[in-house]
């Protein structure tokens, strides 16, 4: 595909956008400080793996979005789904009407999902999704006569949204904020990230520490206030943390001697990230009590969420009272536009054979990630199916914040300029292409992450 500039002849100009841009548009996490004056970079359009800017320049999408471009850009099949039932019916209200997409969809990720879970709550995302799981603690607790076992107990690095409830339980430690969040509500344990686990320590051993950490939390709390923990199997936003071998199943164990809800995240991992259209069975053995999910249900072309509840876990929520009402719910829930898209996304990942082909590349993505091991400036490089983390290590005793930052700007400019995006975290670029890469590229993709690190270490060495 050749993608020209686009004609502004009958449009505003670039430099008029921009400005528009920067006046009128508040953008997710934007610097406070200089929020006006921050240009962000004008996509113009896409197709496959690639962007293109409005110069016409092309990039390589790295970070797949925001971690859910499963089946790629420029889906015909998927425009000509979605237009059909904007036609045939664009909106209902899900409070009092039903239609067959989300119907069909509920049947699908009910077959799809493990164990009984099989009751889907649609929402407007990841957050509306974590927000729903929450809930649905809350009121099972009150249901069963237990109003004090509210505490949820969650991770550092974790993330899990933006909304109220979701932010309360994000443990973005180095994120500064002036958003309250519930603090009653949220316990927060240690990192697990097993590349901070102290010198001559094994990797069985800090698992161990690990799950005692939340057997630890459970005690101090005590059992009968905790109410659930949240964990996503991979720590994406983190740094794509993969926890050691054995945890999850493990903290489920303890979960379940206690009686906590175990909430899988599965808002990045779930259709296909890691070769599965959910990871919690398949890739860690564990069957949650509740997972949440979004981004890949669609591969980003409309907005769409779910929070999938187990039989267990519903037959608890449902008591004599008939008056009482699950009063949780969003105007756009169970969108019908949006759940033919999720459905569309579903047939094109079985019928091109996605998750087979994102299991058979995964070897490969993940032998030239370690591969960077050989540059000085990297001190960590992690990942699990099509996600990665490279973790940069500045050569500075004492290292700072501002020096780790300096860093991932560096890599960030240098990746840029050659043509790939990838998403800046401090002193970490991770990256989760779209699951229709091939092979030639991925290597495209590393090549320009080779080159970019070389340019990176010639500067960090000249400072």
């Amino acid at each position: 595909m050749t993608t020209l500039p686009r004609d502004m002849t009958n449009g505003p100009s670039p430099d008029l956008l921009n400005e528009w841009d920067r006046n009128h548009q508040l953008h997710p996490w934007a610097a406070m400080d200089a929020w006006q004056e921050s240009d962000y970079h004008p996509i113009e359009s896409a197709e496959g793996i690639y962007l293109w800017d409005a110069d016409g320049k092309r990039y390589i999408d790295g970070p797949g979005g925001m971690w859910c471009v499963q089946i790629g850009y420029g889906r015909k099949e998927m425009a000509a789904a979605i237009a059909e039932q904007v036609m045939r019916l664009p909106y209902t209200s899900p409070w009092t009407t039903t239609t067959d997409p989300s119907t069909i969809l509920a049947k699908k990720i009910a077959d799809l999902a493990p164990g009984d879970l099989n009751n889907v709550f649609f929402t407007t995302g990841g957050s509306t999704a974590v927000d729903t799981a929450l809930r649905t603690m809350h009121f099972m607790n009150n249901a069963l006569g237990r109003p004090d076992k509210k505490i949820v107990i969650a991770r550092e690095k974790g993330y899990h949204g933006s909304t109220y409830l979701a932010s309360t339980v994000t443990g973005k430690e180095r994120d500064k904020s002036r958003f309250d969040v519930e603090k009653r509500l949220v316990r927060f344990l240690p990192d697990i990230n097993p590349y901070v686990r102290p010198e001559g320590m094994s990797v069985e051993a800090w698992c161990d520490a690990k799950v005692a950490d939340l057997e630890n939390m459970i005690r101090e709390v005590g059992p009968e206030k905790v109410g659930a923990f949240i964990a996503e199997p991979i720590l994406c936003s983190g740094g794509v943390i993969v926890p050691p071998e054995g945890y999850h199943r493990r903290t489920l164990e303890i979960c379940r001697k206690h009686d906590i809800l175990y909430i899988s995240d599965e808002v990045v991992t779930a259709f296909g990230r890691l070769g599965h259209w959910f990871a919690s069975e398949d890739v860690f053995g564990i069957t949650p009590d509740i997972i949440t999910c979004a981004k890949g249900l669609t591969s980003g072309y409309l907005p769409l969420g779910a929070c999938i509840i187990s039989d267990s876990v519903m037959e608890r929520m449902t008591g004599p009272d008939e008056n009482v009402l699950f009063s949780n719910g969003y105007t756009y829930s169970a969108h019908p536009v949006c759940c033919v898209a999720a459905l569309k996304n579903i047939e094109i990942m079985e019928e091109e054979r996605i998750l087979e082909h994102t299991r058979e590349i995964t070897p490969h993505f993940q032998s030239r990630l370690r591969a960077l091991e050989k540059f000085p400036i990297v001190g960590d490089l992690r990942g699990m199916g099509l996600l990665g983390c490279i973790e940069g290590r500045p050569d500075t005793p004492g290292t700072s914040l501002a020096a780790e930052r300096k860093l991932g700007a560096l890599l960030d400019e240098a990746c840029d300029k050659r043509g790939l995006l990838v998403r800046p975290l401090i002193n970490m670029a991770v990256f989760s292409p779209p699951l229709v890469i091939t092979e030639a590229q991925v290597d495209e993709m590393f090549d320009l992450l080779e080159d970019a690190l070389e340019d990176v270490t010639a500067q960090m060495a000249s400072d």
